[in-house]
């Protein structure tokens, strides 16, 4: 039988350490132009994964109107 100890070491919890004023030489490795925008990102995820994108979306907007059409028969 095995008994757990406390865990001591609390290291795994800590959130890393980020220099808030970034030196000259590291601005030298990337460049906010060479960095894609979360807008870049995206479209490039929907072009790689397509038709599950449109799939996504379909569903959405269809689950979105069927909430709304419904919300109107309740309330009417």
């Amino acid at each position: 039988m095995t008994t757990h100890s406390p865990v001591t070491d609390d290291s795994a919890f800590k959130a890393p350490e980020v220099d808030p004023m970034p030196q000259a030489s590291d601005s030298s490795k990337s460049s906010p132009e060479n960095d894609p925008t979360f807008v870049k990102l995206a479209m490039r995820n929907m072009v790689r994964k397509g038709s599950k994108s449109l799939f996504h979306f379909a569903l959405t907007t269809v689950g979105l109107l069927g909430l709304l059409v419904g919300l109107a028969f309740v309330t009417h």
